[in-house]
């Protein structure tokens, strides 16, 4: 999905990088942020606050200056007021043509890292959901057997018409969460399987009820006590009964991303 950030890079205008090359102690973010920024605009953030107004304010007097880069080391409590109490070092950096192609790469480079997230089916709560996954950092894609259904996806999101959904979730990376909710139980069944089997998926959810379930652990017949225990149905069953496809959707959008949430040694970059 587009996002600030490339439209950023594509810009004429003079434009800095500020990245978190040191965090110590309680920080708004990691070290490897980055965020950008130009005279009048900015995309991505290192944590907000007075340490990304002092940042920005940094930066963009970089970019009157023509300097090409500088460090500031900031102790968030005694320098800006920040409770935080943590120690963040930032490098600023003016960034020529090289300096943006260099941007580009890393930004094409985290993307692909993102987990993949197959959202199978495009009906009332399969849009929802993919409309909700669609602002977070993974890669993720909406797949329906009809063509009016996904007729009209909004712009930005992966869409796929495919006869055969089980054989896009064959071909899956490893790793990734599945969210089926297709018009179809049969359907369902035939790809919810397929996930389970797989062995190497974060997330398998359903759409539907503990009697779907039991009819699916029927349906899975000797297979059942082992790929059952995998799979999350309901989905979105958290807090008071809802049935709304928004709240649902946002209810599973925080389940797929704690199951993959990263390694704590592996923190996820801005987007």
């Amino acid at each position: 999905m587009r996002t600030l950030l490339d439209t950023a890079l594509e810009t004429a205008a003079p434009l800095a990088e500020i990245r978190i090359t040191q965090a110590r102690g309680s920080t708004p973010r990691a070290a490897g942020t980055w965020m950008l920024v130009t005279a009048d605009a900015q995309a991505g953030t290192i944590g907000g606050g007075a340490l990304e107004m002092t940042a920005i304010e940094a930066a963009r007097a970089l970019l009157v200056s023509g300097r090409t880069d500088e460090t500031l080391a900031i102790p968030l409590g005694p320098a800006i007021g920040q409770c935080c109490g943590g120690h963040v070092t930032l490098s600023l950096r003016r960034l020529d043509a090289a300096g943006r192609q260099a941007a580009r790469a890393r930004l094409a480079a985290e993307r692909a890292a993102d987990p993949a997230v197959l959202v199978i089916g495009a009906g009332h709560v399969g849009c929802a959901l993919a409309r909700a996954l669609a602002l977070l950092p993974l890669r993720t894609q909406l797949i329906d057997t009809r063509a009016e259904a996904l007729a009209d996806v909004p712009y930005g999101i992966d869409a796929t018409l495919t006869a055969l959904p089980e054989a896009e979730v064959r071909g899956a990376p490893a790793g990734a969460a599945y969210v089926i909710l297709t018009h179809d139980h049969a359907l369902d069944f035939l790809v919810t399987r397929e996930a389970l089997a797989r062995g190497d998926a974060r997330y398998v959810g359903l759409i539907g009820s503990a009697t779907k379930r039991t009819s699916f652990a029927r349906w899975l017949g000797p297979d059942a006590p082992h790929l059952l225990p995998r799979l999350t149905c309901p989905i979105g069953a958290g807090g008071p009964p809802d049935k709304r496809p928004a709240v649902i959707a946002a209810r599973v959008a925080a389940d797929v991303m704690a199951a993959l949430a990263p390694h704590p040694a592996q923190p996820a970059e801005i987007r």
